[in-house]
């Protein structure tokens, strides 16, 4: 295997996520010779600060990697802004990458799966991002060990330059020519709520990186090969994210084993579009289920 990709790691308030973040990454195969770089925001406000604070002495400990390169913001950028000046320098540098948040536990064979991947797919141009997440759907044994589909994933995530140029941070010119088709294949058909995230960015009402660089892969009919046993699992969803509340829906059994299956067909994989499309349309259970998560999400709203 060639050089390892660098990691960039973006950071912020959650001291306790970070340092279950980094614990996880280091015991990772690769770790010792892998490059990191963590980009620490600034506090938005004197509530954030101490934290802030906690963050940044967690992330200069000496942690056991290749090297460790901190940028500290001097200013709140937020995390939209962070991600996309982040991955901009550091994959234009390197040609490759490889992106974590502070709420992202690592299998220890998640460096192991993206440099593998990285390497064999590096010259696909459709083939346009590797996810570490991989969804909890039903019957997920039945599922190859990697496989290809069109959604990008931001829950731990690795790209190429060449694919990240075509990445548009303008969501008005990206989209303008989308045809309702295309609208309705975009949000699984009509099973996931992609293009209301779309909406939303449009009006002001979130300010999302990933929609837009999912949208910019699917405009390229690009794909994205997951695992079918997840190398990373989101600890955020305890309703302290950015925009996250609450939940255990995406709660997955981390891989125990490296990967060794890797398609060699650049294709959409027909039986994991489905397995996903239906945990789609009932990820979000009873309607009393769903009661119990908008309460929760209203009272972390609250607390914060």
């Amino acid at each position: 295997m060639d050089s390892p990709a660098p990691v960039l790691l973006f950071v912020y308030n959650r001291p306790s996520h970070t340092l279950k973040t980094l614990a996880a990454l280091e015991r990772n195969k690769y770790a010792d010779q892998t490059v990191l770089y963590i980009y620490s925001d600034a506090a938005k406000d004197e509530r954030a600060a101490q934290a802030v604070e906690e963050v940044r002495r967690i992330i200069k400990r000496p942690w056991h990697f290749q090297q460790i390169k901190i940028i500290e913001r001097d200013k709140n950028w937020g995390l939209a802004a962070n991600v996309i000046d982040g991955v901009t320098k550091v994959v234009h540098e390197h040609g490759q990458i490889i992106v974590l948040e502070d709420d992202l536990e690592t299998s220890a064979f998640a460096l192991d799966y993206f440099n593998k991947a990285l390497n064999r797919y590096r010259e696909d141009e459709q083939v346009m991002q590797i996810s570490g997440y991989g969804y909890p759907v039903q019957n997920l044994h039945e599922l190859p060990e990697t496989f290809f589909f069109r959604v990008a994933n931001s829950w731990g995530w690795a790209t190429w330059d060449r694919a990240w140029q075509h990445f548009n941070p303008d969501i008005d010119e990206l989209v303008s020519d989308f045809s309702e088709e295309q609208i309705h294949q975009f949000s699984i058909e009509g099973k996931e709520n992609f293009w209301k995230q779309v909406q939303e960015l449009r009006s002001g009402k979130i300010n999302s990186w990933a929609i837009r660089w999912y949208a910019s892969v699917f405009k390229k009919n690009g794909l994205v090969l997951y695992p079918r046993n997840s190398m990373t699992q989101n600890i955020g969803n305890d309703g302290t994210g950015t925009h996250t509340a609450a939940e255990s829906t995406y709660q997955v059994t981390l891989a125990d084993r490296p990967i060794v299956f890797f398609p060699t067909e650049i294709v959409e994989n027909t039986q994991a579009y489905k397995a996903i499309k239906y945990f789609y349309a009932h990820r979000k259970g009873s309607l009393l289920s769903r009661g119990i998560r908008f309460l929760r999400k209203k009272i972390n709203k609250l607390n914060k």
